[in-house]
């Protein structure tokens, strides 16, 4: 059972990895009527080009290496203070670190995976300013 508990933050890590990436839903206006969705969809395109070349990451960053301390320290701490009261602290705070760090690797992959604020910012005002209305991401 402890061997493919190992396993269970590599899951999570592709999980995150194969959610894909989200795309602005535009409202059915008159530019978007008059254009079309294949014209839309190009413009989506550009945007998003004009975004990366501009600097703007699409995902947010360092997200996994911080998650990963933040959780190694707080199970270590939670599951030492738990071996001072049943016994073998050093032992239990190993393991809790361990534990929270493979917890806080997936939060941070999963994180990581996210499409950035900044970013989808850019590419709905460069869509508003070529007559688009951006009500969401799916």
């Amino acid at each position: 059972m402890r061997r493919n508990a190992c396993w269970l933050p590599l899951a999570g890590v592709f999980l995150a990895a194969c959610a894909g990436t989200p795309n602005p839903v535009l409202y059915p206006n008159a530019h978007l009527q008059t254009v079309g969705q294949a014209t839309a969809q190009r413009d989506i395109a550009q945007c998003r080009q004009l975004a990366s070349t501009s600097g703007v990451a699409e995902q947010r960053d360092g997200q996994v290496g911080t998650n990963a301390a933040t959780g190694a320290a707080v199970g270590g701490a939670s599951a030492g203070a738990w071996g001072l009261v049943r016994g073998n602290a050093a032992e239990n705070a190993l393991a809790g670190a361990a534990a929270g760090a493979a917890a806080g690797t997936v939060r941070g992959a999963i994180k990581n995976s996210e499409t950035s604020p900044v970013y989808k910012n850019f590419v709905q005002k460069c869509l508003r300013d070529r007559g688009y209305e951006v009500i969401g991401w799916q």
